[in-house]
């Protein structure tokens, strides 16, 4: 098995994956800067030239969603409950959730605060993010809410939802999110980098 990456938090969700479930797979890190994904070879294995992408026999799969729910599947683990269906639909929930709503609100003070300071790509807009301040504190305040008197968004366990929605504020310190007002947010994130594939997803280095 083969996982491309670079460092983003789309492939920090699934080498965090790989690492918690201990799986064996050749980790295979792409150079953004240099463009290696939009080579012919990559680009057949994954049309969006994006990572991550996993490549596992004739399987060819990309989305870190999907790729994780495969890891799953293959190592037998219920952090996607492929065999409970009901499970799945509280799962699947927070995935769309966290894709429509949560991950592209937030995703500006990632960026302009940890990406750009990584690949030079200049000084963050404030300006940009003080446009997101009000979806922000709406979507905060929604997941907030849910996770009072909860360790976990969903299945009162440990699932791959967490490492979607978890992965773009994991940072939400260094990158000034406005998340202190909201303690149940705080209590999550801080749980979750007690896990040690968590805090510590990036093959043989501290990275983004």
């Amino acid at each position: 098995m083969e996982i491309h990456w670079i460092q983003a938090q789309a492939p920090r969700r699934v080498l965090a994956l790989v690492k918690h479930l201990g799986i064996e797979a050749e980790l295979i890190e792409h150079d953004l800067m240099a463009g290696s994904m939009k080579h012919p070879d990559y680009a057949a294995l994954n049309p969006n030239m994006k990572a991550p992408t996993l490549v596992d026999g004739d399987v060819a799969l990309w989305e870190a969603s999907a790729i994780m729910a495969y890891l799953c599947i293959r190592a037998g683990s219920d952090m996607w409950p492929a065999h409970h269906p009901a499970e799945q639909v509280q799962v699947l929930r927070w995935l769309s959730w966290n894709d429509c709503h949560w991950a592209p609100t937030i995703d500006a003070h990632y960026f302009e605060y940890i990406i750009k300071g990584h690949y030079g790509f200049g000084e963050p807009d404030l300006e940009l993010l003080q446009s997101r301040q009000r979806d922000i504190a709406k979507y905060a305040g929604v997941l907030d809410g849910h996770l009072q008197g909860r360790d976990y968004v969903a299945c009162e366990r440990l699932t791959i939802a967490d490492f979607q929605l978890a992965s773009m504020a994991t940072y939400w310190r260094q990158c000034h999110l406005p998340l202190g007002d909201y303690p149940n947010i705080v209590r999550w994130l801080d749980g979750l980098m007690r896990i040690a594939a968590w805090a510590e997803p990036w093959p043989g280095r501290a990275g983004l």
